[in-house]
């Protein structure tokens, strides 16, 4: 079972930002052999949604996203650095991350579309949580992307 838990940056306290820095660098940097700088200085103004399972009593960080306001990175709200570690992916945590973090975006920014750049093997994963490809795809650190954007939710 994955623990749900929203933070600032500064809140997050220093456990959770080393947790948070190692699955980042474990999936984007190691697994998918990308050299980038993924502290990019948006951190500072996200809010976090990190998922924590327990395993032999010690919590361990599986998955996260931040989500940045309208203006940090786009014009509209957005998601980003969205991960899961290895050994839950297949196990609807992945998915689960994305309702928390859409859900956390639409009571804070209602009637706004939320924008993300995906990387183009998850633009499926994406698009069955009702994102639209926008725009063409293009290279971001040696991985193709495509930018998404999930339109406003109806009233």
């Amino acid at each position: 079972m994955t623990e749900w838990q929203w933070t600032s940056f500064q809140a997050m306290g220093v456990e959770a930002l080393y947790a948070m820095l190692a699955l980042r660098s474990a999936v984007f940097v190691v697994e998918q052999q990308c050299i980038y700088q993924d502290i990019d200085g948006l951190d500072r103004q996200a809010l976090h949604l990190l998922g924590w399972q327990t395993s032999a009593g010690v919590p361990q960080l599986v998955a996260c996203v931040r989500l940045l306001a309208p203006g940090v990175r786009y014009r509209e709200p957005s998601l980003g650095r969205v991960v899961c570690a290895s050994e839950v992916r297949g196990h609807g945590v992945g998915r689960e991350l994305m309702r928390q973090a859409l859900a956390h975006a639409r009571r804070f920014y209602p009637r706004q579309a939320i924008r993300i750049s995906a990387q183009c093997y998850l633009e499926r994963f994406y698009a069955e949580l009702g994102f639209l490809a926008v725009g063409e795809a293009y290279d971001e650190d040696g991985i193709p992307h495509r930018e998404m954007l999930l339109p406003p939710a109806a009233e």
